[in-house]
């Protein structure tokens, strides 16, 4: 297996890698997207999106939006973020999400918000030691019944 040091980070550019994408995403989180969706995100902020490759291989990504929320702050909101299983433990979900958070800062959110399953306690503990504070609990929350908190970021 690579070392961390051997992961190249880049921004999304181009429909090509859209089904690997679709593919690192879909193993790893519970809800099915339709590309729909990930075109919904990807051709409407793709600098909010990064991938990290070891050589040619899509080894994570994170997909994001930036949106004005009813509230009038300007809120981040981390969509999917995977990594594949035999690259976890090398920092390459906590590098993905501060790349995530920074440039939603850059781009003058107020606050980063996302979603992850209740049960999920490895990325709960990368999101808290990010700084993320639990914001809601959202009971059966997702299609296959569990449940999930709401994290929430403040940048101000």
């Amino acid at each position: 297996m690579a070392a961390s040091c051997d992961v190249a980070y880049k921004s999304y550019t181009s429909e090509s890698t859209l089904s690997e994408l679709m593919a690192l995403i879909e193993k790893d989180l519970s809800e099915p997207y339709s590309v729909y969706t990930y075109r919904y995100f990807i051709y409407n902020w793709p600098q909010l999106c990064q991938l990290a490759y070891v050589g040619d291989e899509m080894v994570g990504a994170v997909v994001c939006r930036l949106t004005r929320h009813k509230s009038g702050t300007y809120r981040g909101y981390i969509g999917m973020i995977a990594v594949k299983e035999e690259h976890r433990r090398k920092g390459i979900g906590s590098k993905l999400a501060t790349l995530a958070v920074d440039k939603l800062q850059e781009l003058k959110a107020d606050e980063v918000v996302l979603e992850t399953e209740i049960t999920n306690k490895g990325a709960i503990k990368l999101y808290q030691s990010l700084g993320f504070v639990q914001d809601k609990y959202l009971n059966r929350y997702y299609l296959n019944g569990n449940d999930a908190i709401r994290l929430k970021l403040y940048l101000g």
